[in-house]
């Protein structure tokens, strides 16, 4: 049964209509231990029908492990929306929901090959020259959630320096506990610098580029470790009640 409805493959088809340049989009799944691999693989397979524009390619992560490596997918199901470069822009967990509408308007940015962001916010981004990994926990019934997504492809589709992911939080909550994520969007980078909820472009672009900044990223690593310790202590107080009971 098809995941998309009718006016839903409509509207699709007709937001993809005029693409200027061809888009690839890559999957990777595996047969176990993948709760939403299937309907991954079958989401994507049914917007890449959509447009003569796009070309989709299927690996399996653990038989394609060369390609997997290449594009830094360690968990799936991944998604990677490219051009005639790889951007930098991943997806970890199903895009559905709210995240449904960042994908296709990620395809429309790789496919016009243009990020859409500030003339202030690309100079900015310019500077960067060190790598960079932004990850954005997101849920698929966060109406906020795509703001950030967005913006985070967006900034690495400008730089060649950014990876910036979506993370479902839900299918990946070993990753979400470890930062924290007790509500979504949070957006994290480079390990220690921590976004709370959806905010503007500004304010985001001046968040990431503290990565340019050592002070700034010392005091941003003193704030994680103090945070990770808090995060552990209520572990472990939690296990404590768990014991008793």
């Amino acid at each position: 049964m098809a995941l998309l409805d009718v006016r839903t493959r409509e509207e699709v088809r007709r937001l993809l209509a005029d693409l200027p340049h061809p888009v690839r989009l890559r999957v990777f799944i595996q047969h176990t231990d993948c709760i939403y691999c299937r309907e991954t693989r079958q989401l994507v397979e049914e917007v890449a029908a959509l447009s003569d524009r796009l070309s989709l390619e299927v690996h399996n992560r653990i038989t394609d492990r060369e390609v997997a490596e290449r594009y830094g997918i360690d968990k799936v199901p991944a998604v990677v929306i490219e051009g005639d470069q790889d951007y930098g822009i991943r997806y970890f967990g199903i895009p559905s929901g709210y995240e449904f509408g960042s994908l296709i308007e990620d395809i429309r940015m790789v496919g016009v090959r243009d990020s859409g962001l500030s003339p202030a916010s690309r100079q900015r981004l310019a500077r960067i020259q060190t790598p960079v990994h932004i990850q954005v926990f997101v849920t698929p019934t966060c109406p906020y959630c795509p703001r950030m997504v967005r913006l985070a492809h967006q900034a690495a589709f400008e730089s060649p320096w950014i990876r910036a992911d979506m993370i479902e939080a839900m299918e990946f909550p070993e990753l979400a506990d470890f930062y924290g994520v007790y509500g979504v969007p949070r957006t994290v980078i480079n390990e220690v610098i921590h976004v709370e909820g959806a905010v503007p472009e500004g304010y985001f672009i001046n968040e990431l580029m503290k990565v340019t900044d050592p002070e700034a990223m010392a005091k941003a690593t003193a704030a994680w470790e103090r945070m990770r310790h808090a995060i552990a202590a209520g572990h472990a107080h939690s296990h404590h009640h768990d014991d008793e009971d």
